[in-house]
């Protein structure tokens, strides 16, 4: 076995990576999102950023790839394109800010960013309007600047589609290809600036593994009858992986 796989293998609270990844894919499956929020608070407390960051962006590359296909057909090309271009610049910024931030302050933006994000998304709050170029541009470049900070690439998404007036399945596949071009883009500007290696590769690939599992058991389970029951849940527990990953807690 590569040295790099052993290494991996021996990563610090291992196992609490896989459950609380398993726990993500399990959320992800019925709800659609919600992986980075459980999975990055939580990986903080034994990981470097840069470690989790990429991790937590390779670790979905299969499950991505199954989605990709279909969510192409459906989504928003000219729309995801703006947000990607705009993100382009801002995710090597969003890293060399990390790199220069104490890991503690990193891990305080990481909960500042996703309590915003769930607060958010239990209010159910949605708003009026149309946004525009100007809009698009700002979200784009918001979403990589702290997805290279944080690894977060969701909430800015999150939140810029509840103003959005768009049907479920636009929102849906829009949703998946900008996520997947923006780790696409990350992972390139982890590796170019020596932020990771093959043992972050092996560890994405080891965690891959029950999350895979997990997220189509979670697809398994969803039952769109009872879908605001499975969204609570969901909200109870990334509220449980913010509150784990706390900073005060070391």
């Amino acid at each position: 076995m590569p040295d790099a796989a052993l290494a991996a293998l021996e990563s610090p609270g291992l196992w609490w990576l896989v459950l609380t990844i398993s726990v993500a894919g399990i959320v992800r499956g019925f709800t659609g999102f919600g992986t980075a929020l459980i999975f990055v608070p939580v990986a903080g407390l034994f990981l470097p950023t840069a470690q989790v960051i990429a991790t937590i962006t390779m670790t979905g590359v299969g499950s991505t790839i199954a989605l990709v296909p279909r969510a192409w057909r459906h989504a928003n090309h000219r729309e995801v394109g703006v947000l990607v271009i705009a993100a382009l610049p801002t995710v090597p910024l969003g890293l060399m800010v990390m790199d220069v931030l104490n890991p503690v302050t990193v891990r305080w933006v990481v909960a500042a960013v996703a309590g915003f994000t769930l607060a958010m998304l239990v209010s159910g709050r949605r708003f009026d309007g149309q946004v525009k170029l100007p809009g698009l541009l700002l979200i784009g470049a918001l979403a990589g600047l702290i997805g290279g900070v944080t690894g977060l690439t969701g909430p800015m998404v999150i939140l810029f589609y509840l103003a959005g007036q768009a049907g479920a399945q636009t929102v849906r596949a829009n949703t998946i290809v900008f996520l997947a071009a923006l780790d696409v883009v990350i992972v390139a500007n982890l590796f170019l600036r020596g932020f990771a290696g093959w043992e972050v590769v092996w560890l994405a690939v080891i965690l891959g593994v029950p999350y895979f599992i997990t997220t189509l058991i979670g697809q398994a389970l969803f039952d769109p009858e009872r879908e605001r029951l499975y969204r609570y849940a969901a909200f109870t527990v990334i509220g449980l992986a913010l509150l784990t990953g706390l900073p005060i807690w070391q």
